[in-house]
């Protein structure tokens, strides 16, 4: 490979025009694959796909696109919402979800992300993530047409459409994988494959595992190829091999149609796995940053109203490089999930201290202005622990595993301890109703106190810096599934735990738990989307309290987050500051004696910030 040097800027290319980015995407493919003597020819193929896909992008889509550029924060204002969810376990087919979609539109989501849609191998496929075509959509959730009206019906509604494009591997079903079984020498080389045992072994020596317990080491003996497949995930998820360019090429026009069709922004499943070189962990090398950036370059040619949404779960330095370094050397996704600050959050209401999540937010304030994260509390996956290491100490680490994992007596967690990487803490499945404690059996105060913890995480999710995506089911306080991975489509997966079929009679508001949670929800939401300080631009910055039971984080020059991560009523100060205000109940306020409930959250506006 090429010299991995820096890039110049994405949006000083962009401001030069046109030319100025192919210059750029160019750069970047010579930095990739300048090695080979036909990079020539793949950056003409390469030119010829962004071309082809502007001309024949949809007039509608253009015009979007004149809109997005105009305002490019578009995805930073502080009355964007996500909502995630799988489309079967919410609505059954894509058609139900439109359906639907005047439920989300009265929540406050402006951003819906529907989990892999598109056809995966048949029996289990890792919750859709074993991708059999990257073009059809899973005929048990309806067709390429309804995905088509699925677009429009949100673009009517100034909505997004936020899909997953599994970019990491696709399945041993898939037309490239069969074409290679079948001894086809130009599909081999779209996969990693390995003959000889000692070499697989001596690659598998700095590599983690990612499911250890479900399948375990990273490569699958498949006899059609009398060698060994690398397979980071399942070992019917083959990873591509993107040192060959025709992978980049086929995944930048997997983009490229699909933005054709409406899709606005795509969720890089497994970001930081990419790229391969013997002798690392093989996860966010520098390779893998290129082929983002250039992704993103080719895209803005061709669709610049486009997102890319990086999903890399790693410890919160390497995940702020998913945005690129700074604007000068060259952006790289437009966002990317905070699992940092969600699982320091959770850490952080655990240990009954604000600690964990402050180092976290100290750590990200390096976050280029142009990015933002993906907030959240729950989503699809489990809660991987190990994600806090440098934050916490091991033993923190093993104790928070435990009390979400429902190992420890003191623990009011539902949740369900999952898997781990060698020593590493397990990590934990779960709904947040099942991690806070509140089951169909609380009464009371417990109940009360539960539903308090619900509802802090999420008011502290909607503080933070980005664009909050809401997990299926969290805003009526859904409760675990029955299943937790025991049936014959989900073998062993105890993710599904979390994965529950939406319950449609909660929404009605009629049970008064599910009705507080609903409603105080919208309310909070209703009110984020009218404040200046939540647009994602401005990081967020802890606030130095002498009580460390209690979050704080500033937002803009006039809004401080508080939240009381114990169950003892607490007061704190705001030194410097008078009359005050809670955004988030229009109660007035004093800053120097601010007086916060067990698990109760402010949003504080200060008349007179400093």
């Amino acid at each position: 490979m090429a010299n991995v040097g820096t890039s110049p800027g994405i949006l000083t290319a962009l401001a030069d025009g046109p030319h100025a980015l192919w210059q750029h995407g160019e750069g970047l493919l010579r930095q990739i694959y300048g090695d080979r003597p036909d990079v020539a020819a793949w950056i003409a193929a390469v030119r010829g796909a962004v071309v082809q896909a502007k001309a024949d992008r949809p007039a509608a889509l253009k015009t979007l696109d004149a809109a997005r550029l105009v305002a490019p924060d578009w995805f930073q204002q502080p009355d964007q919402i996500g909502y995630s969810f799988y489309i079967d376990r919410f609505a059954g087919t894509i058609q139900g979800t439109i359906a639907r979609l005047d439920y989300l539109q009265s929540l406050g989501v402006t951003y819906v992300h529907p989990l892999p849609l598109m056809r995966p191998r048949e029996g289990y496929n890792d919750g859709g993530f074993a991708v059999a075509s990257y073009e059809d959509v899973d005929p048990r959730l309806g067709s390429n047409a309804d995905l088509d009206a699925l677009a429009s019906a949100l673009h009517e509604r100034g909505m997004a459409l936020c899909l997953d494009v599994v970019c990491n591997h696709a399945a041993r079903e898939h037309d490239w994988a069969a074409r290679a079984r079948a001894g086809d020498k130009t599909y081999q080389d779209y996969f990693h494959i390995v003959r000889d045992p000692m070499e697989v072994r001596e690659i598998e020596r700095t590599l983690g595992q990612v499911f250890p317990d479900t399948a375990p080491r990273n490569f699958t003996f498949e006899p059609d190829l009398d060698g060994w497949v690398w397979t980071t995930f399942y070992p019917f998820q083959w990873d591509l091999n993107y040192a060959n360019p025709a992978v980049f090429l086929e995944m930048l026009q997997v983009l490229l149609r699909l933005s054709n069709r409406g899709v606005d922004a795509f969720r890089m499943d497994s970001t930081p796995f990419l790229w391969k070189e013997k002798g690392t962990d093989c996860r966010g090398l520098p390779q893998t940053h290129l082929i983002v950036q250039a992704w993103r370059t080719f895209l803005a040619l061709a669709a610049p109203g486009v997102l890319l949404q990086a999903e890399a779960i790693v410890v919160p330095q390497d995940s702020i490089a998913f945005f690129g370094v700074d604007a000068a050397r060259g952006l790289e996704s437009h966002l990317a999930y905070n699992n940092a600050a969600m699982s320091a959050l959770w850490a952080s209401l655990a240990l009954v201290d604000a600690r964990p999540l402050h180092k976290v937010i100290a750590l990200q304030r390096e976050r280029p202005a142009e990015g933002a994260w993906i907030s959240y509390v729950r989503c699809h996956d489990d809660i991987i622990w190990a994600a806090l290491e440098g934050v916490l100490d091991d033993a923190s680490i093993a104790y928070v595993s435990q009390f979400y994992g429902g190992t420890l007596a003191e623990s009011y967690s539902g949740g369900a301890v999952f898997q781990a990487d060698g020593a590493s803490a397990p990590s934990t499945n779960g709904m947040t109703s099942a991690l806070v404690g509140l089951s169909r059996a609380a009464t009371g105060l417990e109940r009360d106190r539960a539903v308090s913890r619900h509802l802090l995480v999420h008011q502290v999710m909607l503080a933070l810096d980005g664009l909050p995506t809401l997990w299926m089911g969290d805003e009526v306080g859904l409760a675990n599934s029955g299943q937790a991975g025991a049936d014959l489509d989900h073998p062993g997966d105890g993710r599904w735990l979390h994965r529950p079929h939406m319950d449609w009679s909660l929404t009605d508001a009629d049970g008064e738990v599910e009705a507080q949670i609903l409603s105080r929800l919208r309310h909070l939401i209703k009110v984020r989307g009218g404040h200046a300080a939540f647009h994602s631009a401005q990081a967020a910055e802890p606030v130095a309290l002498d009580d460390h039971r209690v979050i704080a984080f500033r937002r803009g020059a006039d809004t401080v987050c508080l939240a009381n991560v114990s169950a003892e009523t607490v007061v704190v100060g705001l030194a410097g500051h008078g009359p005050c205000l809670d955004l988030s109940t229009s109660e007035p306020l004093r800053a120097e004696r601010i007086s916060l409930a067990p698990y109760q959250v402010r949003w504080v506006v200060l008349e007179d910030p400093a």
